[in-house]
């Protein structure tokens, strides 16, 4: 009896939130593949990434929502990639492709990565492939009309800030910085900027690259802002346009 062929495990980026922003390599193998899978939402309502591909799904294929607690408490967090983990091996051990949908970029602080990593120690046979995306720092600043970096500028990204003198030392040494996840701590990380006179270098933006996407440029006057979780603020410590020491927008007219 010829021996079941162990199907791929895909890591496909879907990006912060078009869904035009998913790669055509992605988009060609999550049409292909008879299992997608996803992090389900919070509440019973669709997750980011479900909402993001759920334009691109075939009404023949298996959509398998996973669950992942949103704690910081590591055995509570590897009980559940182990629970999962367990769900698509029901699938790959059958010689069936699973897509594992990611907003993001899979490689960028996702899930994915431990997923992966769980499934490959219980299953060493596992093939694990990952397609790269458009993460929330590269959206974000395309939002605003701007470059990220430029020239020989430092740049640091924090996935969640706890400590905020953690960022008062970054600070010391960074070009730019962003800040992820920041909505729990804006308010202390404003007092921080405005200590160091750098208000007028942080742009906020929320909801990147979605309709209800917003975006503060100026946030002098605003010490609060109540801002959903997929919210991120920019810091322009060191300002720099290449070729002349100071940094402007882009001209995106034609």
């Amino acid at each position: 009896m010829t021996a079941v062929q162990v199907g791929t495990l895909y890591g496909i980026s879907v990006g912060p939130g078009d869904p035009e922003l998913i790669t055509l390599k992605g988009l060609r193998i999550l049409n292909q593949v008879p299992v997608v899978a996803f992090p389900t939402g919070i509440r019973g309502k669709p997750g980011m990434a479900q909402q993001i591909v759920e334009k691109w799904l075939g009404g023949e294929q298996v959509q398998l929502p996973l669950t992942f607690p949103y704690v910081q408490d590591f055995v509570l967090l590897a009980q559940a990639w182990q629970v999962a983990a367990e769900q698509v091996w029901h699938y790959l051990h059958r010689g069936q492709d699973v897509a594992f949908v990611c907003e993001g970029d899979v490689s960028f602080y996702s899930t994915f990565t431990y997923l992966a990593e769980m499934l490959q120690q219980l299953h060493p046979e596992c093939i694990v492939q990952t397609i790269p995306g458009v993460c929330s720092p590269m959206a974000a600043a395309s939002a605003l009309g701007m470059p990220l970096t430029v020239r020989d500028q430092c740049l640091v990204v924090l996935p969640a800030l706890y400590v905020v003198a953690e960022l008062e030392t970054i600070l010391d040494w960074a070009d730019v910085v962003v800040l992820m996840k920041v909505s729990s701590v804006y308010e202390q990380v404003w007092q921080v900027l405005e200590r160091r006179q750098l208000l007028n270098r942080a742009r906020v933006v929320e909801r990147a690259t979605l309709p209800e996407q917003v975006i503060y440029e100026n946030v002098c006057d605003r010490p609060t802002l109540n801002l959903p979780y997929f919210s991120l603020l920019i810091i322009k410590v060191t300002e720099k346009e290449p070729g002349t020491g100071d940094e402007g927008k882009l001209n995106l007219g034609s």
